[in-house]
């Protein structure tokens, strides 16, 4: 049960990690690309792209961090 209980908690925190991340990379992104003056759907293409790069990496570290912590105990 306390494996079920960390492969939770890891699961949980990189969702969390990804939702933060998303929204993060989308207001640098939109910023961004209106700050360089990206044209037309390049600016989608743009804004997704550093949506899902911020995502994954935020997703990650918060993931790995809640794997750090799963084997103490407080």
């Amino acid at each position: 049960m306390a494996r079920d209980s960390c492969l939770a908690r890891v699961a949980t925190g990189a969702a969390v990690g990804g939702a933060v991340g998303g929204a993060i990379g989308t207001v640098y992104g939109t910023f961004e690309a209106f700050k360089y003056k990206i044209p037309g759907a390049m600016k989608i293409r743009y804004i997704g792209k550093t949506t899902l790069g911020c995502a994954a990496i935020f997703g990650l570290f918060l993931g790995s961090g809640s794997l750090l912590h799963c084997g103490k105990s407080y």
